[in-house]
């Protein structure tokens, strides 16, 4: 399950050391998460990491299929996630120090930066190798996060990017050594601690604006 911790200005969000996937608890835990960093006050930024091979395998299909009667529910608690990412009054930094597939890889796109490991693992949007489309919620970050001509080869191929290409694609905006992608994100969050507050905030939200009210539609999720 995810935790927090702090470090100085930096809030350090571990999302676990398993595969990750969004089960409805795990979600309830990183919005809770969330709710701590925002409401603290003072110079502050957030760093998402976590430990092991994964930083993030996405949603999770075994309780989705289980739980069939619930999809349209679970898909607005995955896209309440990525909104509130994407809108943090803090500026916010993912360390993929494993590999980032599917939903996974969209709540790294949620962040302001991104920092991957370079020699080994894969950031990944699988969905057209699995038989599953993308929401419009989800193609609206992914389009609002990354170039037209990346969008359309990792959505359309699946290509899996190691951080190397990630970083020449713009996905991620640094590839170091796995034993620096903590420290480096750290660092990066920590330059960019003072920006935390409502102007930030609202910044985003402006930014963003069509991506949240596309990733906030709970009468039509699925697009």
């Amino acid at each position: 399950m995810p935790t927090l911790d702090r470090h100085e200005n930096v809030f350090v969000l571990d999302l676990g050391d398993g595969e990750n996937r969004f089960h409805p608890d795990w979600i309830t835990a990183a919005g809770a998460a969330l709710d701590e960093v925002e409401k603290a006050e003072g110079p502050r930024a957030l760093v998402t990491t976590a430990t092991g091979k994964f930083w993030s395998n996405g949603l999770d299909l075994e309780w989705l299929f289980a739980n069939a009667d619930h999809y349209q529910d679970y898909v607005v608690s995955v896209h309440q996630l990525f909104a509130r990412m994407l809108s943090l009054p803090v500026m916010t930094v993912a360390a993929l120090q494993g590999h980032t597939f599917a939903a996974g890889a969209m709540l790294s796109l949620a962040h302001d930066f991104r920092v991957m490991r370079a020699d080994r693992g894969y950031w990944c949007l699988p969905e057209a190798d699995i038989d599953i489309p993308f929401t419009s919620g989800m193609s609206a970050l992914i389009r609002a996060r990354l170039t037209p001509q990346t969008a359309h080869e990792a959505m359309t191929t699946a290509r899996r990017y190691g951080g190397v290409d990630a970083a020449a694609a713009s996905i991620v905006d640094r590839a170091v050594p796995e034993a620096e992608v903590r420290a480096t994100a750290v660092a990066l969050a920590e330059s960019l601690s003072g920006k935390a507050g409502n102007t930030l905030g609202t910044i985003k939200s402006r930014l963003y604006t069509e991506v949240l009210t596309t990733l906030r539609d709970t009468t039509n999720p699925m697009g």
